[in-house]
């Protein structure tokens, strides 16, 4: 039938319906970022959840918005499983925020907000959240009240952030509901006390009590705990239940940064892999119990208010038993403690032991034949002692076979046993920076029939890839020092006067860094280098960039504390093209010739490290800081500041107009008397 024909009514109807299917048809607009099924509304300003996203979200993030409070049934979306409302001054959740809504929350975020304004509200907002897994109130300003009221009847919850709130003492009451809980991270609070506050969370695997102000870890019962951090706070003492004979499925145990007089009491069977204890004062007591030579020295220590236990235990300064079970250590990092010794058969308890770290300490001897390391140690690390000697034989040299980094630096080494190095197979890496150790010559090696020598011999060791010098008061490197290696990384900086151009030049098809800082070297020929990425000549007094490090192709170079005036504009622009690093500062830069200044600073790949304080010195030796100076005070005349013509042009200029006021004044005398005679003298009537 015709359109025309039908009646008004028809076709009123009929273009009602096509209006409406056409703005049905067309897709809502919407104030958020959708991909597929989540909607990204951060940084959106809103004060309330934003109108028209789809019903079928699955997870919505109002991040850094202005949200204060999240209304009753505000949410309607049946599928929501992930919420994050993080950093919202949000004060808190109406009671029924979730009640008239399908919501099977899964993930709550609501960290950085100030829940503890409307803490109780809040909590009966959260009763319905039956499904709630992972829950984050980190940095809401929360007390012991405050977080114990709001998880109450949380009972699904497995993961728990509490971070940077003001936590103080827990106890058996403060997550008593939390019967999934796997993962707690309390740091950054004010705890000074725990008491059985984790009795009811035996799935609990993973707990972090850093940065709070713990004196003490006893009684350490938590046989399920795989990962316990409790580094930066004050603890003295870390003591397992001794009566437990349940392996513990501890793996990592992290008590850095604290007060720890003594090394851990560890539980009696574990699976402890890695064991943080560096920055502590931590001792070890077996020489007391040589009577005779501290004849008024205790052999025990007593431990009062041990919790549950009545009376006090008393434990043997030197027992084996204390330490616990540590034959499963992979790790053990002691750095910056009070250890001068290993008491005897500690080490050989650690068959596993892959990296021992032990900067910063006592030690002044390291007797590897006695202390019988591990043979898949990877990683000995004894910088920094007051190490004097070290003693090895060729069996316990050979045992050390997986041996791959080896820091001996800052020490009082003046010797080191004959091999210690060729004996090591994989050894990549060492560090002997800053002890008094030469370089043997290759008669030395082959002569010498003492077990150790007063000089460092690595000839043809296949393996080594990185050698480190500095500071060893070298005067002489043998021009086969080097011969058989294939270094990539060589600093031989802080040896003044080192003369290496010979001795290194076996290296220039593999070194890739190269570190020469105050060695005064001058003239140096680095064409050879091809493959050199990085380059230390700092501090040794140059006054012009050496031409032949335009011909590489370096990433990083290091120029600090030299006599550079300017760099020329060619040299600039070759380094710009190469460069991603370069340190600059300590020269005195002309403040007219900084054209290289700009190049570098136009160049987005470079990063000019200390770039506000790269300084230079004007006409006047005035300094000022280069990306401040402005140009047009040195006005460019072939190449010459325009200041310096005005101050050789200023005295001539002054020298002649004095010189012809005193001729003036010598041959017209006459003219100075009618001058004043005009101008100051006047007639008097009478």
């Amino acid at each position: 039938m015709p359109v025309h024909r039908l009646p008004p009514i028809l076709l009123c109807l009929l273009l009602m319906w096509g209006i409406l299917t056409s703005v049905s048809s067309h897709p809502k607009h919407s104030p958020c970022q959708l991909i597929q099924r989540t909607a990204l509304c951060n940084n959106g300003k809103f004060s309330s959840v934003p109108s028209g996203l789809p019903d079928n979200l699955e997870e919505l993030q109002l991040n850094y918005n202005h949200i204060q409070t999240l209304h009753d049934s505000s949410l309607h979306f049946s599928s929501l499983n992930t919420l994050s409302l993080a950093c919202n001054n949000l004060e808190k959740l109406e009671a029924n925020t979730f009640q008239d809504s399908k919501l099977s929350l899964e993930s709550l975020n609501l960290a950085n907000n100030n829940l503890h304004i409307g803490y109780q509200e809040t909590s009966h907002a959260f009763k319905t959240l039956s499904k709630l897994r992972a829950l984050d109130l980190s940095e809401n300003e929360l007390d012991d009240e405050m977080a114990a009221t709001l998880l109450q009847n949380l009972t699904s919850l497995e993961y728990l952030n509490l971070s940077g709130n003001f936590l103080q003492r827990l106890d058996e009451t403060s997550f008593r509901d939390l019967h999934q809980l796997k993962e707690l991270d309390l740091q950054k609070n004010i705890m000074f006390e725990i008491d059985g506050a984790f009795d009811s969370n035996s799935k609990l695997q993973r707990l972090n009590l850093a940065f709070n102000s713990l004196l003490c870890l006893t009684d350490f019962h938590m046989t399920q705990l795989v990962v316990l951090n409790a580094s930066h706070n004050y603890i003295e003492w870390f003591i397992s239940r001794p009566d437990l004979n349940d392996t513990f499925q501890l793996e990592a145990l992290d008590l850095s940064h604290n007060k720890l007089l003594f090394f851990p009491f560890l539980p009696n069977h574990s699976h402890l892999r890695n064991l943080y204890l560096s920055h502590n004062s931590i001792r070890f007591y077996e020489h007391l119990a040589d009577n005779d030579m501290f004849p008024n020295s205790t052999s025990s220590v007593e431990f009062y208010n041990m919790e549950k236990y009545s009376g006090n235990v008393t434990a043997q300064l030197w027992d084996e038993s204390l330490h616990g079970d540590i034959s499963s250590l992979e790790i053990l990092d002691l750095r910056g403690n009070q250890v001068e010794y290993f008491p005897q058969g500690f080490i050989q308890k650690m068959p596993y032991l892959s990296r021992l770290q032990m900067s910063t300490n006592c030690l002044e001897t390291l007797n590897l034949t006695s202390k019988q390391l591990s043979g898949s140690l990877y990683e000995l690390d004894v910088s920094n002692n007051r190490l004097n000697q070290i003693v090895a034989d060729n069996d316990t040299l050979t045992s050390l076979g997986n041996l791959t980094y080896l820091n001996l630096s800052l020490n009082d080494l003046g010797g080191l046993p004959l091999g210690l190095f060729s004996s090591l197979p994989s050894l990549r890496s060492v560090d002997l920076s800053y002890n008094n150790i030469d370089i043997c010559l290759p008669e030395e090696v082959e002569t010498s029939t003492d077990t150790s020598l007063d000089c460092a011999d690595w000839k043809n060791i296949v393996s080594l890839r990185q050698l480190y010098l500095k500071g060893c008061n070298l005067e002489r490197i043998p021009s086969s020092a080097f011969a058989g290696l294939s270094l990539t990384h060589l600093e031989l900086s802080d040896n003044p006067g080192l003369i290496v151009q010979e001795s290194i030049q076996s290296l220039s098809k593999t070194l890739q860094h190269l570190g020469l800082g105050n060695t005064h070297i001058q003239d140096f020929d680095f064409s050879h280098f091809q493959r050199l990425k990085s380059l230390n000549i700092s501090r040794n007094s140059l006054a012009h960039l050496p031409p032949s490090l335009l011909s590489l192709d370096l990433k990083v170079l290091d120029l600090r504390d030299n006599r550079l005036s300017t760099i020329p504009t060619g040299h600039a622009n070759t380094l710009a093209q190469k460069l991603h690093t370069v340190f600059l500062t300590g020269n005195p830069f002309n403040c007219c010739q900084t054209e290289w200044f700009r190049t570098f600073e136009t160049t987005k790949t470079i990063n000019m490290v200390g770039q506000s304080d790269i300084e230079c010195q004007d006409l006047i030796q005035k300094t000022h800081r280069v990306e401040h100076f402005q140009s047009f005070l040195c006005l460019e005349v072939g190449g010459e500041s325009l200041l310096w013509y005005i101050l050789l042009l200023l005295p001539i200029c002054l020298f002649f107009v004095g010189f012809s006021i005193i001729v003036l004044l010598t041959f017209k005398p006459q003219m100075l008397q009618m001058s004043i005679k005009k101008k100051c003298l006047k007639p008097t009537s009478y």
